[in-house]
């Protein structure tokens, strides 16, 4: 059997947790694909030329439900391109700061556009007038189009290993998380702070009790994400809330209710 990534033999290993782990819900992949298209309002649009040559450029959107709404002049090429052939993909990198640019959220979202329906225009308009102001400046002009991109298929990439892809009706129908675009200093807070609690966490639910150093690495609705360093090397694991929480601001008592569970 081929190794991945050609992995010569002697590459580290994880290790696997020691005691049990239940097991915690994480968002789906039409979710996270939901949440990265909500995180930004810009993107990078792939359309093709006359000749069939693909072609990438920078837009801006905005999201009508999740298809993003596109305005874009004939000027340009990729406007042409959009007026000619209307297969097209876009992908949006969420704003965040870390230093692996590979190990940010990303997604694909691959489709068709067309002009918004009659009964569609002035939402249309307004989403992308709302995550663009700066489109009031020439959204009205006569070389410019509006364009709802319809999603067909979504690819998320949430860093190395995570990955995966969801089918157009399921994208329709996930929302964003409404807690890990808003978590960055939560997850600060608790690294600075509370590291002893993370640590119960990783060792009693996180299935790591040889674990000497835990990190949260993430936080999203239903549960922490942690680093974890342990005499055996370096491992992830998950712990999970008693309750999904659908506001940033339940984040705090989901979390101290961990760390007491965790105390047991």
């Amino acid at each position: 059997m081929a190794l991945d990534h050609g992995d010569p033999g002697d590459a580290p290993s994880t290790p696997p947790p020691l005691t049990e782990v239940a097991h915690v819900p994480r968002p789906t992949p039409a979710e996270e694909a939901r949440t990265v298209a909500a995180s930004t309002n810009i993107a990078t649009l792939a359309s093709l030329t006359v000749d069939g040559d693909p072609w990438a450029s920078y837009i801006t959107y905005g999201l009508f439900g999740g298809s993003p709404v596109l305005c874009v002049s004939r000027m340009a090429e990729h406007g042409r391109n959009l007026h000619q052939n209307p297969r097209a993909s876009v992908s949006i990198v969420a704003p965040e700061s870390v230093n692996d640019p590979l190990s940010i959220s990303r997604v694909t979202l691959a489709g068709y556009v067309e002009a918004p329906h009659e009964n569609e225009l002035d939402a249309a308009r307004a989403a992308h007038l709302a995550a663009v102001p700066a489109a009031k400046y020439y959204i009205d002009y006569s070389d410019f189009s509006l364009w709802i991109l319809r999603v067909e298929r979504a690819r998320w990439v949430g860093g190395y290993g995570r990955m995966d892809s969801a089918t157009a009706t399921d994208y329709a129908a996930a929302a964003p998380d409404p807690v890990s675009p808003n978590a960055a200093g939560a997850v600060a807070h608790l690294n600075a702070d509370h590291a002893e609690s993370l640590l119960a966490m990783a060792r009693v639910l996180g299935g790591y009790p040889d674990a000497t150093q835990a990190d949260c690495t993430s936080a999203d609705r239903y549960g922490l994400d942690l680093g974890v360093v342990t005499p055996r090397g370096i491992a992830t694991t998950r712990v999970g809330y008693a309750n999904p929480i659908d506001d940033i601001g339940l984040l705090r008592a989901a979390t101290v209710e961990l760390a007491r569970r965790a105390r047991g």
